[in-house]
């Protein structure tokens, strides 16, 4: 790919960085230790069982390898071959290869335990994410994109995967490793270890100051992942809007654009990474060299005379060898490290993301809830540049049937959102049988409330499994009396597997009646005391519509019902109809009470049938 058309496809991802995601940015921050020892913190459930087991078997099989070469160099070299003693040299082999098979064994239970750990680690943090994001406010679902969100749960947990099923033990490792051969090496020969040693304080210098290079790198990296996977969620879900516009080739385009970012920052993270590798090898390369020109005067001077023996020659070559074998370990552990500072960092965000609608430590149950609705004075903003509420005040007696009509825009949804508690107001209070929702526990609230949206979401499994989702615990016979109830079980029955009909994704099988007739099933099984129809019958024909009518008779008989709808044909009946308009109550009452008055509502009323006279 020419610079110039990676110059071009950055053009065109630019404005998605730009507006789409203002909150994923990368930020110079230095290396967080609290943020890791929290992040090992979700080790500490295994630190009675798999840990410790880890830790042993990562002991056993180190110490042989320090052994092996003192007991080569040292016990076979200078003492049984220099007193020509076959004998005990025998019996040298046949234990080293003991010891190594100790160690063969102690390598499996290691590498066995260790995955164990990491995979329980991973599900632990993986469910307590989503767990804790299931709870947050709409809010945060606002201001982010399912893709964004997705790239934290999937991807920045999977990429801690390695850190945690190899990464620590192997840290543990080679930490001890490199400390026992540093006192091994001075304990052998001080003189020759410290010429070797020299480069040491070199390569510390170099790793730190490439440290935050490339850990704003790995940031960049996941920022990207993030971007290129929202990108994708929203052009696979928007696919038949792209087809039918005919959109296709910007749309891959566009794509090729971020993939390209994608491409670069991943590009020159690893680049960057990789350089340790051969740093590495060349201080390796050095030290052979000073081992080889200086140990071999020494081993000229011989040990009397302030030199060493060839065993002690012999040792100083194979630990030097595994010397910096653990050292370019530790370089690639620095760079899962780094990984996981920048994984990290976004999923404990969410993790410290707190509901801006929280729950009181003494909220308290709502009991036989009667449906009595009331909004004293209430305002409310989505943000500081506009006001959705201006000072609302109205009431909802138990059982009354209340629509809720105005432009779009006007603030019929926001009304329905502060009752089910989904945001809290500004200033004012919600109550609900007198008592303010913010005093009561949020799961007994809207265990009470059933909500029906005009884009009803239809989940994979089946018609049964979609329809129980409003009450688990229902039998099949409730689930199907709930269908009958809403009109549903028609159509139902006329699929190929009736009530165990597979849908797939969002219900695409499905019509955007029967879909609704679904939602209109489940919200009847869970039984509410109070129910939200948030135009709820806009994507129903005529003929199905007036089957829902009949059924919602039923259906919102003894229960507070609020009916949010542009067509006002389907409101004709409510008790009690609000006009609303830019955050304020125009007008209210029944239908003939505000025609009468010839106010908004005559008006809205009198052009929509103009509509229909027009067509």
């Amino acid at each position: 790919m020419s610079k110039r058309t990676k110059d071009q496809l950055k053009k065109k991802s630019h404005h998605l960085k730009r507006f789409y995601y203002p909150l994923d940015q990368a930020v110079e921050k230095p290396f967080n230790w609290n943020q890791m020892l929290r992040l090992l913190s979700y080790v500490k459930p295994y630190s009675k069982t798999l840990l410790p087991g880890s830790i042993i078997a990562m002991l056993i099989s180190t110490l042989v390898r320090l052994a092996v070469p003192i007991l080569i160099g040292k016990v076979a070299i200078d003492m049984a071959i220099a007193n020509n003693d076959m004998s005990f040299l025998m019996y040298l082999v046949i234990g080293i290869g003991v010891l190594y098979l100790i160690s063969y064994v102690a390598n499996v239970f290691r590498i066995k335990w260790v995955n164990v750990l990491g995979q329980n680690v991973i599900y632990d943090l993986r469910r307590q994410l989503f767990s804790h994001i299931q709870r947050l406010s709409h809010n945060f679902f606002d201001k982010r994109s399912a893709g964004s969100i997705l790239v934290r749960i999937l991807n920045d947990v999977n990429s801690l995967q390695e850190l945690f099923t190899n990464g620590i033990i192997n840290l543990l490792m080679d930490l001890f490793m490199l400390v026992g051969i540093f006192v091994t090496l001075f304990v052998l020969s001080p003189k020759l270890a410290l010429a070797v040693m020299v480069i040491l304080p070199i390569m510390f210098y170099i790793s730190t100051k490439l440290r935050r290079n490339i850990r704003r790198s790995w940031q960049d990296v996941r920022i990207q992942k993030s971007r290129l996977n929202s990108h994708l969620n929203e052009s696979i879900q928007g696919i038949r809007i792209t087809q039918s516009f005919s959109q296709e080739t910007e749309n891959t385009e566009f794509f090729d654009g971020v993939n390209t970012d994608n491409f670069e920052t991943e590009r020159i993270a690893t680049k960057k990474s990789a350089y340790f590798g051969p740093f590495v090898e060349m201080s390796n390369a050095i030290g052979t060299v000073i081992l080889i020109s200086y140990g071999s005067r020494l081993l000229l001077l011989g040990e009397a005379n302030g030199g060493i023996e060839i065993g002690t020659f012999v040792s100083f070559a194979f630990f030097l060898g595994m010397f910096w074998e653990p050292i370019s370990r530790l370089g690639q552990i620095y760079n899962q490290l780094l990984v996981a500072m920048a994984s990290s960092e976004r999923i404990f965000e969410f993790l410290d993301e707190r509901p801006n609608v929280a729950e009181k430590e003494n909220a308290k149950e709502f009991s036989n809830m009667r449906g009595h609705v009331e909004l004293d004075h209430v305002q409310f903003s989505y943000d500081d540049d506009r006001i959705a509420l201006h000072e609302i005040s109205l009431e909802m007696k138990p059982g009354q049937t209340v629509a809720l009509v105005g432009h779009t825009g006007s603030g019929k949804s926001t009304i329905a959102n502060l009752i089910s508690r989904f945001y809290d107001p500004t200033k004012g209070s919600v109550k609900i049988d007198g008592q303010d929702v913010k005093d009561m526990k949020i799961d007994s609230l809207r265990n009470n409330i059933s909500v029906v949206l005009q884009d009803t979401f239809i989940f994979s499994g089946t018609i049964m499994e979609n329809i129980r989702f409003g009450r688990p615990s229902a039998t099949d016979e409730e689930v199907i009396e709930a269908a009958k109830v809403v009109g549903a079980d028609d159509f139902i029955q006329r699929l190929a597997e009736d009530y165990q009909t597979e849908v797939e994704e969002r219900g695409n099988i499905l019509s955007a009646g029967e879909r609704q007739l679904l939602s209109f099933a489940r919200a009847l099984l869970a039984d509410p005391r109070i129910i939200i129809l948030d135009e709820a019958t806009a994507s129903i024909d005529t003929e199905t519509e007036v089957k829902i009518q009949k059924a919602l008779k039923r259906l919102l008989k003894g229960r507070t019902s609020i009916m949010i709808a542009h067509r006002l044909s389907t409101i004709r009946e409510a008790d009690k109809i609000i006009v609303l308009e830019n955050g304020t109550i125009l007008e209210q009452g029944n239908h003939q009470e505000l025609m009468d008055r010839k106010g908004e509502y005559f008006d809205l009323v009198k052009s929509q049938f103009q509509m229909l006279d027009a067509i």
